[in-house]
């Protein structure tokens, strides 16, 4: 526990180091970021060198969150990945703006009216990417993991528990996070509203579903697998393909397997596999550029869209 309570206080071994992203979002909540707040937030150490807090916090972070999505409920067949990196700052950002893509909505009607619910509750995919960053050991080299699948998704971090700390401990509310300073950071920033309320927000967003959020400790590891609610209430309908009930939001994926099968995707190719004209597929490719989930290479006739 001492070593890695250290590990964000001790002298970083890298002492160039930028702030943009940091900086960005402190001013964006009108918060100072002088020379006297970084010693404060403890960037700086009593030896006026930057510690491993601000490294991490830099854009020379070493650490990366990687996200990989899955076509089914194995890894059997693999449909598209990103891996974020940078300040983890933009890391959290960049890796909710991704994965909220594939959070599909559907919509169900109630008579007139109509209900809008989207596969996982973004305050429970927020705060599981939160602790994931805030509470991993970053002592271990390795990356943080999000795995997509059609029924769930699974965030894996490095570090497992806060030595002294079981399960149980866990939820009956008593916290103790592995990075106080990170802590301190994100709360300054507002991305938390208080120590320890993670994992009752997670439950508390799955109250009235059917299947709930699990949490698995292990020895240097921890895994919250947040289950696709959409997809549990298919399965009691009877409904045999999630696609359907979706409808339309499914081209997209279907695009993305194809790019992921043989590297690419063209907009003939688009057209053929989902029996649509021109203006569609080209309107479908062009949504998932500006998504970031595709990049063109090439011009006219000859241009590819490759996964990203």
């Amino acid at each position: 526990m001492k070593e890695n309570l250290a590990y964000e206080s001790i002298r970083s071994m890298q002492q160039e180091l930028t702030f943009t992203a940091l900086r960005k979002h402190f001013q964006q909540r009108e918060l100072k970021l002088d020379e006297a707040q970084l010693r404060t937030l403890k960037l700086i150490g009593d030896d006026g060198l930057y510690t491993n807090l601000a490294l991490l916090l830099s854009e020379q972070c070493e650490h990366s969150l990687k996200v990989a999505v899955f076509q089914g409920s194995t890894r059997a067949v693999f449909r598209d990945r990103r891996e974020f990196t940078g300040s983890l700052l933009q890391q959290l950002y960049d890796a909710y703006a991704f994965i909220d893509n594939y959070n599909k909505t559907k919509a169900t009607f109630h008579g007139l009216e109509r209900l809008d619910t989207q596969d996982y509750p973004p305050e429970a995919v927020r705060e599981v990417l939160l602790n994931c960053l805030m509470h991993r050991d970053y002592s271990f080299s390795g990356s943080t993991l999000v795995n997509i699948y059609d029924d769930r998704i699974e965030f894996i971090s490095l570090g497992g528990l806060v030595t002294g700390l079981k399960m149980e401990t866990i939820f009956i509310g008593v916290s103790q996070t592995r990075n106080p300073a990170l802590a301190a950071v994100f709360y300054r920033l507002r991305l938390i509203e208080s120590f320890g309320t993670g994992i009752e927000k997670i439950q508390q967003s799955y109250l009235d579903a059917a299947a709930k959020p699990e949490f698995i400790a292990v020895y240097g590891g921890f895994k919250v697998v947040l289950p696709n609610v959409n997809e549990v209430q298919a399965k009691e309908l009877g409904i045999s393909e999630t696609q359907e009930c979706y409808g339309f939001a499914d081209e997209k994926d279907k695009v993305m397997q194809l790019a992921a099968m043989q590297g690419y995707v063209t907009r003939k190719q688009v057209e053929d596999a989902l029996q649509v004209k021109t203006t569609k597929a080209y309107m479908l490719l062009q949504e998932l550029c500006d998504a970031g989930r595709l990049a063109p290479i090439g011009v006219g006739r000859s241009r590819k869209y490759i996964s990203r």
